[in-house]
């Protein structure tokens, strides 16, 4: 076989290497979606949990039917109570199979609207490094806000980085 070839061998060990680690975010998703169910029971909250693969990592979230507002409490304020309930959901997996889980926890649409946000933040930051050519320091955020800007400035052509201690951490994009 000559360099840069791929065998049958070789692409159906991949294969099944993405149908194992598919299966096992799946399961994370339904060890996350039971830990969730119970939470809601035990709050006497209505909602439904919705379940996804995406990338490397199991993305549960809370949704509600029409405009139930009671779901806004395992928000908190900025999101504080969802990061909560994520690192506890994220215990109950660890828990059940022994792996570390990278599990993403969305309530109410709040992180999917805050991915939203922060991808613009992201993409208007690098167009500020790309015109002024200095760089641009932005507020300290949590990993999850700072993964997004660092992926809508690498989107933009530009490059970012961290920097600073926990809970001031914060992205600095750098010109060209």
């Amino acid at each position: 076989m000559t360099e840069g070839t791929t065998s049958a061998v070789e692409v159906e060990a991949a294969a099944s290497a993405d149908e194992g680690l598919i299966a096992r975010l799946e399961q994370e998703g339904d060890i996350a979606a039971d830990y969730l169910e119970g939470l809601l029971d035990i709050a006497d909250l209505d909602g439904d949990i919705d379940m996804d693969v995406e990338g490397d990592r199991a993305l549960v979230s809370i949704v509600s039917d029409g405009n139930d507002r009671s779901l806004q409490r395992l928000v908190g304020q900025d999101g504080e109570v969802l990061e909560a309930l994520q690192e506890l959901t994220r215990l109950a997996v660890h828990r059940e199979t022994g792996e570390r889980s990278r599990l993403m926890l969305d309530i109410a649409g709040f992180r999917a609207r805050k991915r939203s946000e922060l991808a613009t933040l992201g993409a208007q930051a690098a167009e500020q490094a790309k015109s002024t050519g200095e760089q641009v320091k932005l507020r300290p955020m949590t990993p999850f806000e700072r993964k997004v800007v660092h992926d809508a400035v690498a989107a933009a052509g530009l490059r970012s980085e961290s920097e600073g201690e926990e809970p001031q951490r914060c992205v600095v994009v750098l010109p060209v």
